[in-house]
């Protein structure tokens, strides 16, 4: 009975803890960007064309490899997502002058 019990108040404190962190998160963010459709977007993990790189990380957080191409007019880059094996990933977005301007995602 004690180790039940023991479990619901870890899983509470869980709980607690979670929203709590996801509220400081939200603030922050509405803090940093002003926008509270930007902020909702971001906690949701979404993307989207236009956002930026710093949004892009902030939603997604730092890709697990980035192809970058400097070019005469443009830097091009390919922030890659969800590693699925070697040179294999289940996301790529394609981010132009610290924009993005698309994605491929693999289900």
């Amino acid at each position: 009975m004690e180790w039940i019990l023991l479990i619901i108040a870890v899983v509470v404190l869980w709980i607690i803890t979670r929203a709590y962190l996801n509220k400081k998160r939200r603030e922050g963010l509405l803090t940093k960007y002003g926008d509270p459709k930007i902020v909702e977007m971001i906690m949701r993990r979404m993307f989207w064309e236009g956002q930026t790189q710093e949004q892009l990380l902030d939603s997604l957080g730092k890709p697990a490899d980035v192809d970058q191409k400097v070019l005469k007019s443009k830097v091009k880059g390919t922030w890659k997502y969800n590693q699925r094996g070697r040179n294999r990933f289940g996301l790529r977005i394609t981010v132009e002058d610290g924009f993005v301007v698309g994605w491929d995602k693999k289900d």
